[in-house]
């Protein structure tokens, strides 16, 4: 066999590896997304979301101008599995803080959570209503002659051009340079306030999309690169915390107290906890450093 012969039967290979990754991802949103729609089971809004976010991630490494149109139709289903994704896990989370409110007989906060859970509820209903709207135009179709057209005719010169080792150490700098950006403002700025939370937000996405490059390009990763998926899981992990924390406060702070029909006291309480186990979260976070002497808690809207 000759050199150029074994050359594109390397491509070839590699080629398939691809088709053979991608594939699975895009039959694994199908499916996810077609039984979301059934009755908005939780589990299967969630799988779907991670799917596609994986497609997306896979696209910007291959396709980063999004010829194709595929990265631009897996954001608009994000987007949709998103809403509801998100109003699941606060609403999962408030249920539970309602419990514990409720067994130490903290009647008032219990009735201030069970208000946020309703009104959560209601917007849920409505981003469900959305999401049966759009979500199947985006499962067939249109959508699936522009995957086939990419896989069979884009995918091989794509992968021919592209090496996803040197996009995942790409990924791996962009993360060192904003975590170095996130020292430096938090150490100038409160840890609470917005502008350094968006910084930790970007942050936190970083490491998402090195977690799912090194998840979903595992086969075409260098060893070196293998042990990407954990770190950045437990690193996404604890920024996500702080995202939660920051979420749920603003939400509430657009809501208002008196939407909810809560005391001042008891929402002054609430409010008061939630912001200190959100300073709590970045104390204890082992990504940035956050100085003691700043980590004390502030309002989000600051």
């Amino acid at each position: 066999m000759s050199t150029g012969t074994r050359v594109q039967s390397s491509e070839a290979s590699r080629s398939q590896q691809w088709e053979q990754a991608m594939s699975e991802l895009y039959r694994s949103y199908l499916d996810y997304g077609k039984e979301a729609l059934k009755d908005f089971d939780d589990e299967a809004v969630h799988q779907a979301r991670v799917s596609s976010r994986k497609l997306i991630t896979l696209l910007s490494i291959l396709d980063p101008a999004d010829a194709s149109g595929l990265s631009a139709l897996f954001k608009r289903s994000q987007k949709r599995l998103g809403k509801v994704r998100d109003a699941d896990v606060l609403i999962l989370s408030f249920k539970k803080r309602r419990k514990e409110a409720r067994r130490e007989g903290d009647k008032k906060t219990a009735k201030l959570l069970g208000a946020v859970i309703l009104h959560q509820k209601e917007k849920r209903k409505r981003q469900r209503g959305k999401l049966a709207d759009e979500l199947p135009g985006l499962l067939e179709g249109d959508p699936g002659g522009k995957w086939n057209e990419f896989v069979k005719e884009r995918l091989p010169a794509l992968v021919s051009d592209r090496d996803v080792n040197v996009a995942m150490r790409e990924l791996e700098v962009a993360f060192e340079q904003q975590n170095k950006r996130c020292k430096e403002l938090l150490g100038q700025e409160n840890p609470a306030s917005r502008e350094a939370l968006d910084e930790l937000h970007q942050l936190r996405l970083l490491a998402k999309r090195i977690r799912y490059t090194a998840n979903a390009a595992a086969f075409a990763l260098d060893q070196k690169f293998h042990a990407n998926e954990a770190i950045y899981k437990d690193i996404q992990s604890e920024l996500g915390e702080i995202t939660d924390k920051r979420m749920w406060l603003e939400k509430l702070e657009n809501i208002g107290r008196k939407e909810l029909g809560a005391s001042r006291n008891t929402w002054n309480s609430f409010i008061d906890k939630l912001q200190a186990e959100l300073t709590d979260a970045l104390r204890r976070n082992t990504v940035v450093d956050v100085p003691d002497a700043q980590s004390q808690a502030a309002a989000v809207q600051e």
